[in-house]
């Protein structure tokens, strides 16, 4: 049950904060290769591309362009936010250091490659399903 507490007896007990709190640095970023992030971007257009030029018809137009406006906001959003605090010290990662250095996660250092391989995976995995439900429309 909840319990009524008058104001006398919030102000009696509550402590007022005189300071401001400093702001919170958010970290908006992955720290990766914008080639990475475009190669993604580029994997899931290739799989509309692939299935758009299959089985091309007017009554498509309108939902094969429906998801490409959706890829471009699922991307472009989070670009822009990582683009809106211009004073972060963090940046996403030039290809030079990427190769170098690798990058630490949660599980632990990856190298380079490792990293690109984790990223694009599942993009390269619908890649190569929209071809194979490609082939097999063709073959039946």
């Amino acid at each position: 049950m909840s319990k009524h507490y008058s104001r006398e007896l919030i102000a009696d007990h509550g402590a007022v904060l005189e300071t401001p709190r400093p702001r919170t640095k958010v970290d908006r970023t992955f720290e990766l290769p914008t080639g990475l992030y475009m190669a993604t971007v580029g994997c899931y257009l290739a799989f509309l591309a692939t299935l758009a030029t299959a089985f091309a018809s007017p009554g498509l137009i309108i939902p094969i362009a429906i998801c490409v406006l959706t890829i471009f906001a699922i991307f472009g959003v989070p670009s822009a936010w990582a683009r809106m605090a211009p004073e972060s010290a963090k940046k996403p990662m030039a290809s030079n250091q990427f190769n170098s250095r690798g990058i630490s996660t949660l599980t632990g250092h990856l190298s380079a490659g490792e990293a690109t391989v984790q990223v694009l995976v599942l993009p390269v995995l619908i890649v190569l399903w929209g071809l194979a439900v490609v082939t097999i429309a063709a073959l039946v």
